[in-house]
């Protein structure tokens, strides 16, 4: 039988006030500030399900002192579990922009881990015993890496962009493609970075095509002072298409004394055209005479997020000295991570073994499907429905539009709980399993596990069942 409200506001009545918990606790080591809410939240919380209980025993268990105090040490843990947490990667997406973009190689990981445990030359020359430049700690290796005149780096590739503008422009048009007026993440658009700069958008051609002609009469205005390429690298524009070469692009803006800017974002260092990827590299852009070439750390570089300007001495020489070059500098965890990073692209088979984001690019597929495979057999064994099947990785990130990788998946469903249960378990297990589901089955791709995850994800699911 039902209790009623007036019988259940009896076990309300019984619950006991916070300050008279916060007594009972006195002795507790228990941070003060994060106990008082603890106690807070779990009387609001029992208060709300005494009021949804139907009979006695529940009502009588749920005011007991025992439920009290394990509500309280649930959300003080809950409380002081950081909000950044590692996380398991088994959706695929090799550069999950939700899931931090881009994994560290070992060599940064250790870089970083040795310069943040003692202090560090950031802005000190050992040679001279002086104040130094942050600025040079990147620079030579850079420019040794990309055949580049000058390079500087910043906190993200849009701070790289804001800065380029600003630097070379002085209130002037900056010519911009309108296929090319992109939003990247967060709802930042380029229209809205030219604008912030304090330039002028130039904004020329149609969505899907324009031509050398359309960048000529801008460029030929009084007051442009800039040739902006933005590389689409999160949308692909197909079909009735055209646009000028980068090389055309290059004579129509040094004919006018103006600089080729390319935003190229990615930040590919070398082709990977034998795994189907076609992508532009870095130095592609810079032979085919770009002034500056703009990147993200993040994406396809496989480092920390930065953003890296590399090109014309004097174009770099500029950025350094603009005053937003301070606000928008990198501090030496990231230096430490993107300089090691940078040491592995001295040779390109290298930087394919040590750097995760290409080592998962391109795993091969075989391999793939063998995890998948044993994943699968040992699910199997756990009651789960479990199969292999063939599907597809992406690259995500805002690189690589449209591309995707072969790859084999473990499926699998449960008798008796819905994918979207599972794949809620799983979000929530001590280091969180992020999945995918389809067909009302979730999806486990082995392309992004890393060493340590299949079992977790094991132990994940014996206890799930």
């Amino acid at each position: 039988m039902k209790l009623t409200m007036k019988e259940k506001s009896t076990f309300l009545r019984q619950l006991p006030q916070v300050n008279d918990v916060l007594e009972s606790l006195k002795a507790s080591e228990k941070d003060p500030v994060a106990l008082k809410d603890a106690v807070r939240l779990a009387l609001e919380g029992i208060r709300s399900d005494i009021k949804a209980a139907e009979d006695e025993a529940t009502c009588a268990a749920l005011a007991s002192m025992e439920e009290i105090h394990r509500r309280i040490d649930n959300q003080i843990e809950r409380q002081m579990t950081p909000k950044l947490r590692p996380v398991i990667n088994a959706t695929g997406v090799i550069l999950h922009t939700n899931l931090g973009r881009s994994l560290l190689s070992r060599r940064a990981i250790d870089n970083v881990d040795k310069l943040t445990a003692s202090y560090a030359n950031l802005e000190y020359d050992i040679d001279a015993g002086k104040r130094g430049s942050r600025h040079s700690i990147l620079q030579e290796l850079v420019k040794d890496i990309t055949g580049a005149e000058d390079a500087m780096v910043v906190n993200n590739n849009a701070s790289a962009v804001l800065l380029a503008i600003s630097a070379l422009t002085d209130g002037g048009g900056v010519v911009v493609s309108r296929g090319e007026l992109v939003e990247i993440g967060g709802s930042f658009r380029v229209p809205e970075i030219i604008e912030l700069s304090g330039a002028r958008l130039m904004e020329i051609g149609t969505t899907n095509k324009v031509h050398a002609y359309d960048y000529e009469r801008a460029a030929d205005e009084e007051d442009a002072q800039a040739i902006l390429k933005v590389h689409r690298s999160n949308f692909k524009i197909v079909g009735f298409t055209e646009e000028p070469s980068l090389e055309e692009l290059r004579d129509i803006a040094h004919d006018r004394g103006l600089p080729f800017i390319y935003d190229l974002g990615s930040g590919l260092m070398h082709e990977l055209s034998d795994v189907g990827i076609d992508e532009p590299t870095v130095s592609d852009a810079l032979k085919a005479g770009a002034d500056l070439v703009l990147f993200s750390g993040d994406k396809l570089l496989g480092g920390p997020q930065a953003g890296i300007a590399i090109g014309k001495k004097e174009y770099i020489a500029r950025m350094k000295r603009h005053p937003l070059a301070r606000v928008v500098r990198m501090d030496k965890m990231s230096f430490a991570a993107l300089e090691a990073t940078m040491e592995s692209y001295r040779n390109p088979m290298t930087a394919r073994r040590e750097i995760p984001v290409l080592a998962m690019i391109t795993k091969p597929v075989e391999a793939i499907k063998a995890e998948a495979a044993s994943l699968a057999e040992e699910l199997k064994a756990m009651g789960y429905d479990t199969r292999v099947e063939a599907d597809r990785s992406q690259i995500g990130g805002g690189s690589c539009p449209g591309e995707y990788l072969d790859t084999f998946v473990t499926s699998l469903a449960h008798p008796e709980k819905s994918a979207a249960e599972i794949e809620e378990a799983l979000r929530h297990w001590e280091i969180p399993i992020i999945a995918r589901i389809a067909k009302d089955r979730v999806l486990l791709d082995p392309r992004t596990l890393q060493e340590g995850d299949r079992a977790r994800i094991l132990d994940a699911f014996s206890q799930l069942r």
